[in-house]
């Protein structure tokens, strides 16, 4: 991995910029920068080669344009945030967002964004909601992260499954990506409150796996109430749905029939509590335990998996990795967002804070490591 563009390599965004290509440069003007660094050959007016502006907010001529995301609705949570509390750039004592406890955990009396930029190079602004630069994050699924990362479409590419369980074991570039893992889903079973209400408290892997077939379709078969099934589901190219497929039928690819399929997770959880017969797989930051969307245990081996007890635990098979992509190398700027992600407070707040497991101490260091500040001086 090159981890500054200015080191030298010609990567595949800055080429794309130099050569002037049409389609390229209008997706790029569109996104708000392709997420590299000024090349610093950048003329002397402040254009690139392709044409479009610079933004030099006083870092030494690093990019300050705008650090776009797109993807997973499970992975959403956790960047959103992340990009909120940056973007508000809060002074150190704002007890909501910067508690003075984080500031002098870290030892600074700095703004956010700014003390978590300045280790790569960025000046602080020391204004509120002026950070550095700005974070946007869009909301999709993870198929369109995954794409629009490799597309040079965005920066970075939110994912809740692999690159490799969406595009295919053997798809071309897919040594390219640099996969950057901020949390991980402990991805639980829910289901109507009325299910739950009528005493359902779990149910077996074999159950969930004919409910999902259409070969289970009382809820009586399965220990509830005499009544209907209403599968529910995310949409064919969600990672929620990907990893589903992986994770109980052993293959991401493997046809499963839900009665209706949902694009995101925030329309399943509102289509859960709405009915009064359903069942869905679900983000953890979607459970509402006493709301619409109360888990079940689910039963394997022998062994009862339950919200808020193991859904964390290491042999449990619908736990999965939640990814912000990079492609070909990850940038300054990105790199300084994902640090901010993978930083203790960035655990705790963004992704322990929407319901999510925080990457145990070793992973946390090995994902720590790809985004250095100390390989972008």
């Amino acid at each position: 991995m090159a981890p500054d563009p200015e080191a030298g390599r010609l990567s595949r965004r800055k080429f794309i910029a130099t050569t002037g290509a049409a389609g390229a440069a209008a997706v790029a003007g569109c996104s708000g920068g392709s997420g590299t660094d000024t090349p610093a050959d950048d003329d002397s007016d402040g254009s690139d080669d392709s044409g479009s502006q610079s933004t030099d907010s006083g870092s030494g001529g690093l990019d300050t344009s705008v650090l776009t995301g797109d993807g997973s609705s499970t992975v959403f949570p956790i960047t959103n945030t992340a990009s909120s509390y940056w973007n508000s750039n809060p002074e150190a004592g704002d007890e909501d967002y910067w508690p003075q406890e984080w500031a002098d955990e870290y030892g600074t009396d700095m703004r956010l964004a700014d003390f978590f930029a300045q280790d790569y190079g960025y000046e602080e602004t020391g204004d509120r909601s002026v950070p550095p630069f700005r974070v946007s994050i869009a909301l999709s699924h993870s198929g369109t992260g995954i794409e629009g990362v490799m597309e040079d479409r965005v920066d970075i590419g939110d994912a809740s499954s692999s690159a490799a369980s969406e595009l295919g074991e053997d798809a071309e570039g897919l040594d390219d990506f640099v996969d950057h893992v901020v949390g991980v889903d402990g991805q639980p079973i829910v289901v109507s409150p009325e299910i739950a209400d009528a005493g359902l408290e779990s149910i077996t892997i074999d159950e969930l796996r004919g409910i999902y077939k259409g070969e289970i379709t009382n809820w009586n078969e399965v220990g509830g109430p005499d009544r209907e099934i209403l599968a529910l589901g995310r949409a064919e190219g969600s990672g929620t749905d990907t990893a589903f497929r992986n994770n109980v039928y052993g293959d991401p690819e493997e046809p499963i029939s839900p009665d209706q399929r949902f694009g995101q997770n925030q329309q399943l959880q509102q289509a859960v509590g709405q009915a009064n017969n359903a069942i869905a797989y679900i983000a953890l930051a979607f459970v509402e335990e006493d709301g619409g969307t109360p888990p079940i245990g689910l039963e394997i081996d022998g062994t009862l998996y339950e919200y808020g007890k193991n859904l964390g635990a290491q042999d449990y098979p619908l736990s999965r990795d939640l990814h912000a992509y990079t492609y070909e190398d990850t940038s300054r700027k990105e790199a300084a967002f994902i640090n901010f992600c993978l930083s203790d407070f960035g655990q705790v707040i963004f992704v322990a804070g929407n319901n999510y497991f925080k990457l145990p101490s070793d992973r946390l260091e090995a994902q720590r490591e790809k985004v250095a500040a100390s390989k972008y001086e």
